[in-house]
């Protein structure tokens, strides 16, 4: 509830209605985080099995998240407002775990490996993960429950499939890793 009304200070701004509802609509089915990772992709070749690793990453999380974990809690949406000023696809799913920000989080953990730009991955997860709260599809215990489990998932992501060490001409300055 405290968390719903610091966000209904912001609500109906016009910046951060675009700011929150664009986040949520390029969160659906991951794909703001395929359009990161295929750019990544474009950097070098380690880059392009970074970004591989992270289009698998989440189709595991997905299918975990939205096809098991989801099903096992029942939770309801928060209430509905059929006068929304956006139109947002009203997902049949629990509420619990928030994948939106299960995905945000496992995809920044895979994206920041090594990776200079981590700091704007992750502040990317956290406004694509935020929305969900913002736009009332989720409750704000959705969304951090989502976004540590997406960073567990995406940390062991990390270890299951390691990148392999960049050339000494391609090294990156150290990262998040």
């Amino acid at each position: 509830m405290r968390v719903d009304r610091a966000f209904d200070r912001l609500r109906g701004n016009p910046a951060s209605d675009r700011l929150f509802y664009g986040a949520s609509e390029l969160g659906d089915f991951s794909l703001v985080w395929l359009i990161i990772g295929a750019t990544r992709g474009l950097r070098s070749e380690r880059d392009w099995h970074a970004a591989a690793r992270v289009g698998g990453g989440l189709a595991i999380e997905s299918v975990l998240v939205n096809g098991l974990i989801k099903s096992l809690f029942r939770r309801t949406r928060p209430p509905w407002d059929p006068e929304r000023t956006v139109r947002l696809r009203r997902p049949r799913t629990s509420s619990f775990p928030s994948g939106h920000a299960t995905s945000a989080f496992s995809a920044a953990a895979l994206l920041s490996e090594d990776d200079v730009l981590w700091p704007a991955y992750y502040a990317v997860a956290v406004i694509v993960a935020s929305s969900r709260v913002y736009v009332k599809m989720h409750h704000a215990s959705d969304v951090v429950v989502g976004a540590a489990l997406g960073a567990v998932m995406g940390h062991m992501a990390r270890r299951v499939l390691p990148l392999k060490p960049a050339p000494v001409s391609e090294s990156h300055a150290p990262g998040r890793g």
